[in-house]
């Protein structure tokens, strides 16, 4: 039973920012039962506690005070398939891509557009993650959740999850209060294509066309060519998320600045973080070991023993700088911990 709490445990390996830093307390968990026993210790009783999965989408400001869970169950499993309709659960635990690969390998789709994506499928709803046009919520049915306020579990159906771009109820009202323990993702045997992005659609005709393996190798591609590896490069993909403004605003700005991409989506219009961080001129900057990437603006890096205060300093003079130049607020889309 993996309820052994273990004590000073380094997070080096468990962000992909590299950043070097400790937690007090870790622990994993397989079953709603062993993160069970390990809450109900009385060693970390009262203490500040986070999950972290493959850790994608953190950023480390220092040592950790409290307790780390990590997810360690990886079941995948058919749970229906009418017509050409399939129910998937997948377990917390589950690698994304590898949750992707899996489905595209037996012909389900839904998911290719968002290969290669770094984390677990746990973040994936809590973040909502999104890709190339398609973003996770739509082939989620339902959330299987532990409740740390209760002590109970509880499913809760993909509409009442208040997901939104880069967001869920899992980071608002539930934020500390829940533990995704699976997901259930509702996928087809009869592929519904989404090419038009960027330069998707080019890069599946080069291919052979569209089929679900060659959209998912495209995808690859792609992101293989434009995001540094973090193996290699410490970073956590795209550090901001793209604002959205007024239509007034964006009227405005892009009659300033006509080569600007504009979005129109439900509650304004979506500008392109990455373009505006290019063109204040961050693309390949430094400050100390911390820079911005030189072929994507987005991607804040670790140059080499960058520690987490180097990185949101540089974030922060961005968004000063973001917002002096064109009145726009960006946010991160990493979560600071």
């Amino acid at each position: 039973m993996k309820n052994r709490i273990v004590t000073d445990k380094s997070l080096l390996d468990m962000n992909t920012f590299g950043i070097s830093a400790r937690t007090a307390y870790y622990a994993e968990f397989s079953s709603v039962y062993e993160l069970r026993a390990v809450l109900a210790d009385p060693q970390v009783a009262g203490l500040p506690r986070r999950v972290v999965g493959g850790g994608s989408n953190i950023l480390l400001q220092g040592d950790f005070p409290g307790l780390i869970l990590h997810p360690a169950a990886q079941e995948i499993s058919l749970l229906e398939k009418t017509g050409d309709t399939v129910v998937i659960r997948a377990e917390a635990g589950v690698e994304w891509d590898l949750f992707v690969a899996w489905n595209v390998a037996r012909g389900y789709a839904g998911l290719e557009n968002l290969s290669l994506i770094p984390g677990y499928v746990g973040a994936s709803v809590i973040q909502n993650i999104g890709a190339y046009g398609v973003e996770a919520c739509e082939a989620v049915r339902e959330v299987e959740i532990f409740r740390t306020d209760t002590g109970l579990t509880e499913t809760i159906p993909a509409e009442k999850c208040r997901f939104g771009y880069r967001d869920s109820i899992f980071k608002r009202e539930l934020f500390g209060k829940a533990i995704v323990l699976s997901v259930m993702f509702v996928l087809s045997t009869v592929p519904r294509f989404r090419l038009d992005y960027g330069d998707l659609r080019a890069e599946v005709e080069r291919r052979g066309g569209a089929t679900i393996e060659n959209v998912r190798q495209a995808v690859i591609a792609i992101r293989e060519s434009k995001l540094p590896d973090p193996k290699v490069l410490g970073n956590s993909g795209s550090f901001f998320k793209n604002p959205v403004v007024s239509e007034a605003m964006s009227a405005e700005l892009t009659a300033k600045y006509p080569d600007m991409p504009a979005y129109p989506v439900p509650d304004g219009v979506k500008l392109a973080a990455g373009w505006l961080i290019d063109h204040a001129g961050w693309k390949g900057r430094r400050m100390g070991n911390a820079g911005v990437h030189d072929r994507q603006a987005l991607v804040l890096v670790n140059s080499g023993g960058a520690t987490g205060a180097e990185i949101l300093a540089l974030a922060r003079a961005i968004q000063d700088d973001i917002h002096e130049k064109f009145g726009v607020d960006i946010e991160p889309e990493v979560n600071i911990l």
